[in-house]
């Protein structure tokens, strides 16, 4: 097994031994399990997800949505460091679709760089909760 910890500026968020850890990076997603090599990397923005068990479908595995951090793996620990991060009991879809809208409304406003950056920002922010929230919908959907 592996220590899992996703720290956020508020606290710890989760920390619980667990069989697999799928952590979005740079280059892609990579799947830890024990005996991982080191590594220390940027956390892109996108979805942690947590296999508890080895024998836990995909469906049942726990999902964070995060904006991007970083991460390290050490001797079987794995450690996320973000600003913040939302479980599936975090997000309400209708407030996320509000949040997107107005971030294209933005973007499309966006007069320099920086805030046309800031925007786009928001934007892949508020994707991936949405990713998140679909993910949740279709969970209840398949507990019935």
């Amino acid at each position: 097994m592996l220590k899992f910890e996703l720290v956020t500026l508020n606290g710890v968020k989760y920390s619980e031994s667990v069989y697999e850890v799928q952590l979005p990076t740079p280059q892609g997603y990579v799947g830890v399990f024990k005996h991982h090599a080191s590594l220390i990397s940027i956390a892109s923005p996108g979805m942690v997800s947590v296999r508890e068990k080895d024998n836990q479908p995909d469906d049942m595995m726990e999902r964070f949505a995060i904006n991007g951090g970083v991460l390290e793996i050490n001797n079987d620990v794995v450690r996320v460091l973000v600003d913040e991060a939302d479980a599936s009991d975090d997000v309400n879809e209708a407030e996320i679709n509000k949040a997107l809208d107005h971030a294209r409304k933005l973007r499309a406003e966006a007069k320099d760089q920086v805030s046309l950056d800031h925007a786009q920002q928001l934007i892949d922010r508020q994707s991936v909760r949405l990713q998140l929230a679909s993910l949740k919908r279709r969970r209840r959907s398949n507990k019935k």
